[in-house]
């Protein structure tokens, strides 16, 4: 079984897909974060800086829409993408 990476790095627009993908994969300890985040309360700039690594005072358009859909899907996963998650497992080295 392949170790879940524990911070890597983001894409500008999360997945939207009804399927799992790699991302999905790869991201699910950020999609946690994210939720714990939002569960706390914490305000979307210093979620986007300490967990999407992205400044939000030089790219604020890039920021907010990284936070948003990120957060999207990981509310996705917690209600839909976990499922297939289980079903599927986790990907196997090569």
């Amino acid at each position: 079984m392949r170790e879940m990476p524990l911070n890597p790095n983001v894409i500008d627009t999360a997945p939207a897909d009804d399927i799992l993908t790699p991302y999905d994969q790869e991201h699910a300890i950020t999609y946690l974060r994210m939720l714990d985040a939002d569960a706390e309360g914490a305000d979307w700039r210093e979620v986007t800086e300490i967990v999407l690594h992205i400044d939000p005072e030089r790219e604020p358009i890039r920021a907010r829409q990284a936070y948003e859909t990120h957060l999207a899907r990981a509310k996705w996963m917690s209600n839909c993408g976990y499922k297939l998650l289980l079903k599927r497992g986790w990907p196997v080295p090569h």
